[in-house]
């Protein structure tokens, strides 16, 4: 007699070994990493911007599967288009043809991108739709190496790998593609490495993912001329901030751009499945797939499967009837507001920037004698222990999920999903208050909890 096969039974009867089964058999360091800081909850259900665990707990989610909920976790429309498609038994990756649902995906992208942007190519991932315009990039100049901004993040693949602002990321992985960085908000060097006409494109993120930097005045514009005037392609990176996370469809609108490629991935699918597009212009495309016997030097085999492509078209359907990015700007004035009010409380709080619901809090050595002297001490073992200390008691105390916004910084970064409202945003003001108050009291539990951290630090140093 064959059993059938049930995941719910699965599930809810094996609901609790997620740890034990992951440091048995997937990644042992990210296991030790989560159990040290206190985040190995186990969550069992998931709904807009919340999260519930075991107990029935509510957690707020404002770390937003690093910006893949921009719809909320298990939207309504997104699961309704997985089971209506599921239920037409469509053809799926024939491969040798033209699937209707991929073309009409392409379609509402290009729709709803600037005229210029008129070809699509879709994908799966946000490093995958980086890797492709590296390759569009390149076959269409003619040129093989790549210029990117200091602390960029384009993605861990080894062609995206070559563009890591982080030496950490890099480092055990050999030698990878041609590239060089250049700082961001000086155009002089830019213009002397454009200048030699060596690079294929020049990446950028508009707001950058680690730290949430980008620049106060029109950097990016004479960017662009620049690179028109030296012939690179602009390749505008949206994977996290596209699709309305800024407040905007697309974060390089802040500036006016007009990039010659775009990367979008993450939420394009509304969270449920891996979903990637490069947006570009036609010239380029057409360059890559010159001729017949080229039409499928670049390609995927799960690119345009049929249920990413609904859930795509599903999620661009809900950010414009839900008002989406418009949210997202009003929630993100709201909280950037609040923030700025906790940063003339706080003297911890040295900066406060984004757009939209991208925000990066940044921590500083504070000015009072006693609160210096605990700051070192952190500051001592490692840089970026005491946004850490933030972040864990905001877990831990008020049940609301963020991220340090990147290895060894004190910036705490807030990327919730953008279909928040008043009450979430309140809450999250009113926990990083009081937490920040208890930083007040020296000796005290967060400074132990510092310490314990420092002991972590030390003792995964000496370890390696």
């Amino acid at each position: 007699m064959v059993m059938a096969f049930e995941i719910k039974d699965i599930v809810e009867r094996r609901l609790g070994e997620n740890y034990t089964l992951h440091d048995l058999y997937v990644n042992q360091a990210l296991v030790k990493v989560l159990r040290t800081i206190g985040f190995d909850k186990v969550y069992k259900r998931a709904e807009g911007a919340y999260l519930w665990d075991q107990e029935g707990n509510d957690y707020l989610d404002f770390l937003g599967g690093y910006s893949a909920m921009n719809l909320g976790r298990n939207h309504p429309a997104i699961k309704k288009v997985i089971r209506d498609v599921l239920d037409l038994d469509l053809p799926n990756m024939v491969q040798m043809d033209c699937s209707l649902l991929s073309g009409l995906l392409a379609e509402a992208l290009v729709k709803r991108s600037p005229p210029h942007l008129n070809a699509a190519f879709l994908c799966n991932s946000g490093t995958e739709a980086v890797e492709g315009a590296i390759k569009f990039a390149r076959c269409a100049t003619g040129r093989d190496k790549l210029l990117y901004v200091d602390n960029a993040f384009h993605g861990l693949s080894t062609g995206s790998l070559a563009m890591n602002g982080s030496g950490m990321f890099k480092d055990g992985f050999g030698r990878l593609l041609q590239s060089e960085s250049v700082p961001l908000d000086d155009l002089a060097i830019l213009e002397g490495k454009l200048r030699t006409r060596e690079f294929a494109a020049f990446f950028i993120e508009p707001i950058q993912g680690k730290g949430v930097h980008f620049p106060a005045g029109d950097y990016w514009a004479r960017a662009q001329e620049l690179c028109r005037r030296y012939e690179t392609l602009l390749v505008a990176d949206e994977v996290q901030t596209g699709l309305g996370r800024t407040g905007k469809w697309f974060a390089f609108q802040h500036w006016n751009l007009e990039p010659d490629i775009v990367c979008l991935a993450k939420s394009l699918s509304g969270g449920l499945v891996p979903c990637g597009a490069i947006l570009l212009r036609r010239e380029i495309y057409n360059k890559t797939f010159s001729r017949m016997d080229r039409c499928v030097v670049h390609s995927t085999t799960f690119g345009r499967n049929n249920l990413a492509m609904a859930c795509g078209l599903a999620a661009l359907h809900v950010m414009e009837e839900e008002e989406i990015a418009e949210n997202a700007d009003r929630m993100g004035r709201r909280l950037i507001d609040g923030l700025l009010k906790l940063k003339e409380k706080h003297e911890f709080i040295s900066d406060v920037r984004g757009k939209g619901l991208m925000i990066a809090v940044e921590f500083s050595e504070p000015r009072s004698l006693k609160l210096r002297a605990a700051w070192k001490l952190i500051q001592a073992a490692g840089k970026g222990l005491f946004a850490q200390m933030v972040v864990i008691p905001l877990l831990k105390d008020h049940r609301i999920l963020t991220q340090v916004a990147s290895h060894h910084s004190d910036v705490i970064k807030i990327t919730p999903p953008l279909i928040i409202g008043e009450k979430e945003v309140d809450r999250f003001l009113n926990a990083f208050d009081e937490v920040l108050q208890s930083c007040y009291k020296f000796p005290g539990a967060m400074w132990d909890m510092g310490t314990n951290l420092v002991k972590a630090a030390l003792s995964a140093k000496r370890a390696a």
